[in-house]
């Protein structure tokens, strides 16, 4: 649970530390604004985003099922900037078991609304998937735009960063040129 009353103490601190007046017209609610947004932000510590997966359905198929482009935002824990981009998902059911494709949105927004680094968010969507479907082989790949690279530091508007875990019968040259191709990344599988 967040402390929004140490959120809004905290903002009229820092607003007062760099040379503004937290009790000025403009800025006398943003303390209040600023906790509930965090609030929204970091919902994510507030639930198992794994619970999203238990619900699986039974299919005849062993086929690949892949989940593209679930857009995502979440916030860097270095710099406490936003960052967003897209995650693909994708995983070989096994045991005739395959969970609901919102399901798979659901759980890449539950880590996302938590401070990140990508390379962490990326591997808590594998193994929750391999946690809770245990499937024959699976992959996440995340493309995203860091803002504390293209507003600060280096200020490089328009680099974006990938990360990928490739387990199981996916993670292979032939399952990730396979995946490069089908999320349109096909000249990165090398």
């Amino acid at each position: 649970m967040v402390d929004q009353d140490a959120i809004r103490e905290a903002t009229r601190a820092l607003l007062a530390a760099i040379g503004e007046d937290p009790d000025r017209d403009g800025l006398r609610r943003t303390p209040d604004r600023v906790a509930r947004s965090w609030a929204e932000l970091v919902r994510g510590y507030d639930e198992d985003p794994r619970d999203h997966l238990r619900t699986t359905f039974a299919v005849d198929s062993k086929e690949l099922v892949l989940v593209r482009d679930i857009e995502f935002r979440t916030l860097c824990e270095h710099h406490l900037l936003p960052f967003s981009g897209h995650a693909h998902v994708a995983y070989l059911p096994s045991g005739g078991r395959v969970t609901g494709l919102s399901k798979i949105g659901r759980l890449v927004e539950g880590y996302a609304r938590r401070l990140q680094v990508q390379e962490r968010l990326t591997t808590q969507v594998a193994d929750a998937v391999e946690e809770m479907l245990a499937p024959r082989g699976l992959a996440v790949i995340m493309q995203a735009e860091h803002l504390c690279m293209s507003m600060r530091g280096v200020a490089k508007p328009g680099a974006t960063t990938l990360t990928s875990v490739f387990r199981g019968e996916l993670d292979s040259a032939q399952g990730r040129s396979e995946l490069f191709g089908l999320i349109g990344m096909s000249g990165l599988h090398r």
